[in-house]
This record gives structure tokens, C-alpha cells and sequence, in this order.
């Protein structure tokens, strides 16, 4: 496997040129799962406006171009056009490319905060807001706590469990894998001829991710859009896609 990739099993039916389901660990499955944690910002600059579906990339370019002249004084375009990404992706595989992000805003309070309990409950994120207990500066600069992590030695980062082999339906359905699921999704696509059900390994790279990425806000058959070449004859899919017959 290259480097910055994740391998991914496929099955494939080839008479209707259609990925059934995928089957993979925990890393493929923390990638898919961390889209959902992506700012529309940060997804409308990773696929450019060109390849967006609907207009959300021609808003993004009228914010980028409109002079600062327009814009409030308190706001900034940056946190817009360059959200800030959660921290929680440690442990997620690195298959989309990296975007810069605004920086995150600090937290501030009145100065009176410690001699008065009414100012000491408003927080600001900019420094020269007006504590409406007192009227003066709130300057004072806030320390956030976050709860302490219980130590875990079980505790592998990302979001699902490892050990645990997970499939994943065309439309990106994702539970653990068991032997009644793959059945019950045969018999959902009608799937008569076995012999037609063929294999496929492949590495999920960054070029994928991108892809992952747009398919799945464009379609309900995301995995066979992304891997699965499709052919105006069905009789060479599985020489050109490097497929391996399931033996039964």
C-alpha cells in the first residue's frame, strides 16, 4: 500500500456494472465520517466552485470579491471563507489536501470580572466589546478549559471502533459487516448470478478523497461513481478494472 493511503475491498456486480458494498476498517470509515465535521466553507474551496452542484460556489466568490468596503467592521470574511476545521481529526486519514484556516478567535471578559459576579457572566470573542453590566472594555483574556479525557489505553482517536470490519453500501450506509447483511443486500439488488460478483482491492488515496468528497453530495452511488469505470460494453470490466472472480 503507497503511502497516505487506505486500502479498500470491493465487490463488485458486473453484469450491472455497480459496486454492491465495501468492506474496510476503521480507517476508511473515520475518513467518511469526518466529512460531516467539514465547514460548507472548506468543502466549497476543496472542490472550486466549478465542480460544486448548485450555486454555493458562486456565493463563496461573491463574499471572496466583495470589497472590504461593504463588510461590517466587526466581521470577517475569513472565518467564511476559511473556516476553522475541527481538532478532533488527529487519527482520520489524511485523504483530502490540506486548507489553510482562519485562526481561532480568543475569548475575553470584563475587567470587572472578578470584583462583580453580574460582569463576570458575559464572554466575548473580540476585545474591545462592551461588558452590558458595567459598560467598560471586556479585555480581560479568558482561559477555556475543556474537560479532562478519562486515560484510555482502548482509546485509538477517530470515531469508530478498530478490530471491527465495517461495510459500505454504494450510498455510503455504513454498519459492522455480518453475513445477513451482505445477503439481505443481495437479494435487495436482485443479485441471481453469483458468478458475476467479482472482487476488487484498491488504495484510497488523496485524488479518491476529493472524489469521495464530491460524489457524495452528488449521487446514491458514490463508490461505484468513484471506482468503478464505467464501460459501454459489459464484457471487459473486469480485465480493465483488475477484478477477481469470487469463488464460491
Amino acid at each position: 500500500m503507497a503511502a497516505n493511503t487506505v486500502s479498500l475491498k470491493l465487490l463488485v456486480d458486473t453484469a450491472s456494472q455497480r459496486v454492491l458494498f465495501a468492506e474496510s476498517g476503521k480507517d476508511f470509515v473515520d475518513f467518511l465520517f469526518n466529512i460531516l465535521s467539514l465547514p460548507t466553507g472548506t468543502v466549497t474551496r476543496l472542490l472550486t466552485k466549478h465542480e460544486m452542484v448548485g450555486s454555493l460556489g458562486n456565493l463563496y466568490d461573491s463574499l471572496e470579491n466583495m470589497s472590504d468596503a461593504y463588510i461590517l467592521p466587526s466581521a470577517n470574511k475569513d472565518t467564511l471563507l476559511n473556516p476553522v476545521v475541527s481538532s478532533n481529526t488527529a487519527n482520520v486519514p489524511p485523504l483530502l489536501p490540506t486548507v489553510e484556516s482562519s485562526k481561532q478567535s480568543g475569548f475575553y471578559r470584563c475587567r470587572n470580572s472578578y470584583h462583580s459576579s453580574s460582569c463576570g457572566v458575559y464572554v466575548a470573542t473580540d476585545s474591545k466589546s462592551i461588558c452590558p453590566s458595567c459598560n467598560k472594555e471586556m479585555s480581560q483574556t479568558a482561559t477555556v478549559v475543556n474537560p479532562k479525557k478519562k486515560d484510555s489505553s482502548t482509546d485509538e482517536g477517530g470515531y469508530v471502533k478498530g478490530v471491527i470490519t465495517y461495510m459500505i453500501s454504494d450510498d455510503l450506509v455504513v454498519r459492522p459487516m455480518s453475513a445477513i447483511s451482505c445477503i439481505t443486500l443481495l437479494n435487495k439488488f436482485n443479485v441471481k448470478d453469483v458468478g458475476a460478483l467479482e472482487e476488487k482491492t484498491i488504495d484510497v488515496g488523496m485524488d479518491e478523497g476529493v472524489k469521495l468528497l464530491k460524489a457524495s453530495l452528488q449521487s446514491e452511488a458514490v463508490l461505484t461513481d468513484v471506482f468503478l469505470e464505467k464501460k459501454e460494453g459489459k464484457n471487459d470490466v473486469s480485465d480493465s478494472a483488475g477484478l477477481h472472480p469470487i469463488v464460491i
